[in-house]
């Protein structure tokens, strides 16, 4: 079978150059790992290298506060990830002595690493013979040889993990894995994929059968959870009222504004909104619609509507949770997206 000699060799031709892929340090292959999950690697180069800048050394990551983290990290999503990584960076300076391992069996015991992270960073830093399996990888495997098993579903996962840990026996992994993830990435695409340039055509089950487009085959996720979120935008004397989420929810310990969640748009359920709103105040506040705001996360679609805030209410009686910042100091916060955007595009204009 010519499928690893094929991929590699097309890989050592057509590899992009990014720089994670000139080093075995293993602290960088984990900043790279876990900043590409879920993100395309166009988008997530400036954070590597934002990340990398700020924290050269697993050393300087764990010195950081949780706040400088999510900073960083602000717009990819997942903000846990985030959170472990600081949690994964203090585990190593006190039990690993400062150095980053490169060995699967310690990298699975650190929190956020799983078994793809792990298979990726001891195969590229220490050249282990573990196997990865991504979504590029679960692509090209499955049409190639013709797995129409749910890659996302429990008896997918055994068949993918024992077909991919078959082909990267006998192999170097460092480069056969990156070899097969770049070939997912730029040959065997989603959609629009290269085939009459793909030098697996003879042997791919998908093109010779017309089912490049059916596989792979994933199970259809749950609905997902719709939420209103009706922000309050008040600012006064130069400061903005802000508050930090709480655990327990989305975008925890990250800033908003003052918030209500109604079942429903304002307008559609306007004595749930007023009662919920007079609560959170204590008064019956003037309010002027700024904009309106979709916004998807991997299990929920929240409707985001803004208000800007004209009553004077300096004597708000702030808590823990809720503050009054400066310009300067709400741009430095760590917010969610939404709330990035509208304080870039809007916050001026109100």
């Amino acid at each position: 079978m010519n499928f690893q000699p094929e991929i590699i060799a097309w890989y050592l031709i057509n590899k992009r150059e990014l720089p994670w892929r000139n080093t075995s340090d293993p602290y960088i292959i984990w900043l790279s790992e876990i900043i590409l999950q879920q993100t395309r690697v166009e988008q997530g180069l400036p954070y590597f290298n934002r990340f990398l800048n700020a924290f050269p050394t697993v050393q300087d990551f764990a010195a950081a506060s949780e706040n400088e983290v999510l900073k960083l990290w602000e717009g990819l999503g997942y903000y846990s990830r985030g959170r472990n990584m600081l949690h994964t960076a203090k585990t190593i300076l006190e039990h690993h002595e400062g150095i980053f391992p490169s060995q699967y069996n310690t990298l699975v015991t650190l929190k956020g690493i799983g078994d793809y992270t792990a298979a990726a960073i001891s195969s590229f830093a220490a050249k282990e013979s573990r196997a990865v399996l991504d979504g590029n990888v679960f692509r090209v495997l499955s049409r190639y040889f013709g797995i129409d098993t749910p890659i996302n579903s429990p008896a997918g996962k055994k068949v993918f993990s024992a077909l991919a840990d078959e082909l990267v026996q006998e192999q170097d992994a460092s480069v056969y894995n990156q070899a097969i993830m770049e070939f997912g990435a730029l040959q065997c695409k989603p959609k629009s994929p290269l085939c009459e340039s793909c030098p697996l055509r003879p042997g791919c089950f998908a093109y010779n059968h017309q089912q490049v487009q059916n596989l792979p085959v994933k199970l259809k996720p749950a609905a997902k959870r719709v939420r209103h979120f009706n922000y309050f935008v008040a600012e006064q004397n130069g400061q903005v009222l802000m508050k930090q989420r709480a655990a327990g929810d989305v975008w925890q310990q990250l800033y908003d504004f003052p918030l209500v969640e109604t079942t429903g748009e304002h307008y559609a359920v306007p004595e749930e909104f007023a009662q919920k709103t007079a609560e959170l105040f204590g008064f019956s506040p003037n309010l002027r619609p700024v904009i309106n705001k979709k916004h998807v996360l991997t299990h929920q679609i929240i409707y985001v509507q803004f208000f800007a805030l004209d009553n004077n209410i300096t004597n708000f009686n702030t808590t823990a949770s809720f503050k009054w910042l400066s310009r300067a100091a709400v741009a430095e916060v760590p917010k969610p997206n939404v709330i990035n955007d509208f304080v870039k595009f809007y916050l001026t204009k109100l």
